[in-house]
């Protein structure tokens, strides 16, 4: 494995919309400050966790544009510039480039749930990205896009393709697969990398993983269980991942990229925490169980504006 020039935590950045729908980029920015004061190592937007699905192309430049720009260098950040066709997801990369991304990450060609390539046509499908850009791509391997991306195909496309160099792996069994992804790549492989908002972050970080894309609502406590690891202390990683998980887990398996959204308005970071129609808005009873979890850590979100 090669010395990565992208490591540590790297949240996913919600996308915040006003009560009616309109994106709300004066609570936009606020997110973003508050991510970085949380401690995040850099950020990731336009992902699905940002609901990017719900985006219309022009509120994607925007929204990239924004950002990148507010940001400015503080941290490196990640666009997601997923799309079916090639020559657009290209499109996309170049855009996000010159606007200043790090990296792109790109989930393999998918279009609802039965629609799908070849495994051939996903190798060209990526280095038609790659030939577009000069920076690194991360392949997110994510049960969404319903692809099978072995280990030893993943292998082979960071040796084969320029840019790929970053994996996000979360599929079941993910600590296995980053072990033997990591093995058959070699040098080739940059950036192994945890996901599912830390689900299984500890298993990913003993397996080898060198970042982690996590939910938005408290960078500062996956810093807790990322930096000792890294650090050797393992044995403080653990009782940090036990102690996070719940809230974590809360995160994954009950309010999904609601959460984040949920813990920024009730702490004053942003003013409106509702999805896009037609995503349902989070129940009451999921909102008041994810504030008592997380109120029991005190993370910075329940603070930070008020």
């Amino acid at each position: 494995m090669s010395q990565p020039r992208y490591q540590g935590v790297f949240p996913v950045v919600p996308t915040t919309f006003s009560e009616n729908g309109d994106l709300d980029l004066p609570s936009q920015k606020r997110c973003i400050d508050f991510m970085i004061d949380a401690g995040s190592n850099g950020l990731c937007i336009l992902a699905n966790f940002s609901e990017q699905f719900a985006l219309s192309d022009q509120e994607r430049e925007l929204l990239t544009g924004t950002i990148l720009d507010h940001v400015a260098g503080r941290v490196p950040v990640i666009v997601t510039t997923t799309h079916f066709g090639t020559a657009v997801c290209a499109e996309r990369s170049r855009r996000a480039q010159a606007a200043g991304a790090s990296m792109v990450m790109v989930m393999p060609p998918y279009h609802g749930a039965t629609l799908r390539v070849s495994e051939a046509q996903v190798f060209e499908f990526y280095a038609g990205v790659s030939d577009a850009i000069d920076i690194p791509i991360m392949i997110q391997d994510a049960p969404m896009a319903g692809t099978p991306l072995s280990p030893a195909f993943l292998a082979r496309m960071a040796k084969e393709i320029e840019q790929v160099s970053y994996f996000k792996i979360e599929t079941a069994g993910a600590a296995s697969k980053l072990r033997e992804l990591i093995r058959l790549g070699g040098d080739a492989i940059e950036g192994p990398w945890d996901g599912e908002e830390g689900i299984t972050l500890l298993p990913d970080l003993q397996a080898g993983a060198t970042g982690a894309m996590t939910g938005g609502g408290f960078p500062d406590g996956i810093r807790k269980i990322v930096d000792p690891f890294r650090a050797g202390r393992f044995e403080e990683a653990a009782q940090a991942y036990e102690k996070w998980l719940p809230l974590i887990n809360y995160e994954n398996r009950q309010a999904g990229f609601l959460a984040a959204k949920a813990l920024m308005k009730a702490g004053g970071v942003i003013a409106c925490d509702a999805p896009r129609h037609p995503f349902p808005a989070l129940h009451p009873a999921v909102r008041e169980g994810l504030l008592q979890t997380a109120r029991r850590l005190d993370p910075l979100v329940l603070r930070w504006g008020r």
